[in-house]
């Protein structure tokens, strides 16, 4: 099993320890190596057969990185990184999950307090030290304080981003075994939720015990292996796999998927028509004495499909994402689910980056990817100079006019339709860090909060959206995954602002956001808001990020008439008044 994500995790680490200690340009390097490591399609220790070269191959890792990618792929060691962690004996991956804290500051708190770890850092701020370091106070160590809650419990849970790539490999090996008649995966993973807690598998066989046995010879550490059930440890994920027998594989897959808020109402459902369903079937137990008897008491009556399982009890399929007891069921046994929008629907991106910024391609590159994606159109929206931009990284105003220049000529040679644009930031009091003469040159402008994240941010969003020059609101709430929670928004008035001034809300795909969630975009659908499903992609791989995005907005309700980039480009040209 492919070894990318443990070595993409220890390059973080160097570039987060290496930015703690001042050390300039190099923890860019190493993050941008450790997402393209991340994201490559080959096993990095399959590159590693043919030495440095071999790993050189992913783009930007050069002979540096690549030695050290070697090295621990020998050795189960980087040296570099353990003098490092030696110079600053800090767990600095579980600090800076703490929102308001990154490397430096973690550096700056070790230095001051001897803060190593969250127990640590909550002793601290319960204590009032924090406050007497230079460049906090009271504000800082009360929000340090609430966030020491939300970093624990955030790591407690793997990314879907992380998660369901490696649910994909492990599923493309066991369809592969003869013995196995289905796969797929369970448990909120199928259900696309953001996080999860652990890697389900499910697979029906008449054999489960060569299922276990061919399961347990692939790669990963074997945690435990009985006769229907194992689970693997691999990149660090826990990954759990029960085998059903065929005839249950619908109700199996039913069961397993959950939630359990949704299988409650399921079951009182089938309870109230004389019917028991579980996790084999669904029994009508009418007649029977005594339905608790057994599982399977009663007469079968479905479960060989998913569908039978709820065709049976009058209701519609529930799609995987759907299935949160948000009303589902309801709209189900009344014909009323909505037509959700489908991976294959989305027609174009409009949130991409070059190197004109943060970005690791050129214009060029970005179009020539876009069209060998299938794309029809793109909109290069390059980040603004601003608050909150990460390294101060951003094109100032003079330049994005330039960059637009760039763009119109690259779209030149292309059949695509190219949108110059911008990503500006949006400020705390609801501006926007471009000269509006500058967003009026441009076709799409995506407007988005990167500083100042917690509280709530209705106001400030509200003020943007209003901006007559605005096309999209980038990731509303601004929150990363496991790191922070974001901005608090009243979800019906953004909407509706939306709604009333022409503004597209994004569901920013990438795994590391997710943003807007799902329940914020079902409020969205239900106003009547535009949606535009973005990747933010700083590199060409990243388009593949877009399948996160569609799911999310599955799991609002969304159908493709939702969302902006489900249309052609004449559409989107009409929306964006260009």
């Amino acid at each position: 099993m492919s070894r990318n994500a443990a070595v993409a995790d220890r390059l973080d680490e160097m570039a987060d320890r290496l930015e703690a200690t001042d050390v300039a340009y190099k923890p860019r390097a190493y993050r941008q190596a450790a997402d393209n490591i991340r994201g490559h399609t080959v096993a990095v220790e399959t590159l590693a057969e043919d030495g440095v070269d071999g790993v050189k191959q992913i783009d930007r890792v050069g002979d540096a990185i690549a030695q050290k990618v070697i090295e621990y792929l020998d050795t189960g060691r980087i040296e570099e990184l353990e003098e490092l962690r030696e110079e600053l004996p800090v767990d600095i991956e579980a600090i800076t999950r703490v929102a308001g804290i990154g490397p430096k500051t973690a550096a700056d708190l070790y230095e001051a307090l001897g803060i190593e770890d969250l127990d640590d850092l909550e002793a601290a701020a319960e204590a009032g030290e924090i406050q007497t370091v230079k460049g906090f106070g009271a504000t800082t160590e009360q929000n340090i304080l609430d966030g020491i809650d939300f970093a624990r419990e955030s790591h407690q849970r793997e990314l879907l981003g992380d998660a369901r790539p490696l649910a994909d490999r492990l599923l493309g090996s066991l369809r592969e075994f003869d013995v196995v008649d289905a796969a797929d995966t369970a448990g909120s993973l199928r259900r696309w939720r953001p996080t999860v807690g652990d890697v389900d598998l499910l697979a029906a066989s008449d054999d489960s015990e060569t299922v276990v046995e061919q399961f347990t010879d692939l790669d990963g550490e074997i945690i435990e292996a009985g006769t229907s059930k194992a689970s693997l440890r691999v990149d660090g994920l826990r990954v759990d796999l029960r085998v059903v027998a065929t005839e249950e594989w619908g109700s199996a897959l039913q069961y397993f998927t959950g939630s359990r808020d949704h299988n409650i109402v399921v079951r009182n459902r089938a309870l109230d028509t004389g019917l028991k369903v579980n996790e084999y079937g669904i029994f009508d137990v009418a007649d029977v004495d005594d339905p608790d008897a057994g599982q399977c008491v009663g007469s079968r009556v479905a479960g060989e499909t998913e569908r039978s399982m709820y065709e049976s009890l009058g209701l519609d399929h529930v799609p995987p994402e759907l299935r949160e007891d948000h009303g589902e069921i309801d709209a189900a046994a009344a014909g009323d689910l909505p037509t959700l929008i489908e991976e294959g629907e989305l027609r174009g991106d409009l949130h991409l980056h070059t190197d004109a910024s943060d970005g690791q391609n050129s214009v060029a590159e970005l179009i020539a990817a876009a069209e060998a994606f299938g794309y029809e159109y793109l909109a290069v929206t390059d980040h603004a100079t601003g608050s909150g931009m990460v390294g101060g990284v951003g094109v100032d105003d003079d330049d994005l006019l330039a960059l637009a220049e760039t763009v119109r000529d690259a779209a030149r040679d292309t059949d695509l339709r190219v949108f110059t644009g911008v990503e500006a930031n949006i400020g705390e009091d609801g501006s926007v860090s471009v000269d509006d003469d500058v967003l009026a040159e441009l076709d799409c402008v995506v407007a988005s909060p990167h500083a100042a994240l917690d509280g709530d941010g209705t106001e400030r969003l509200v003020a943007a959206v209003e901006h007559p020059e605005v096309n999209v609101l980038g990731h509303p709430t601004g929150r990363l995954l496991n790191r922070r929670s974001g901005l608090d928004i009243d979800m019906e008035r953004l909407a509706e602002t939306a709604v009333a001034n022409d503004t597209a809300l994004e569901i920013n795909a990438n795994p590391s956001r997710l943003d807007l969630r799902g329940d914020y975009v079902k409020q969205a659908v239900e106003i009547g808001a535009t949606l535009a499903i973005d990747t933010d992609a700083h590199q060409p791989s990243s388009l593949d990020l877009a399948r996160f995005g569609v799911h999310t907005a599955r799991r609002g309700w969304a159908e493709a008439d939702d969302v902006l980039n489900t249309r052609d480009a004449d559409g989107v040209a009409d929306f964006l008044d260009v």
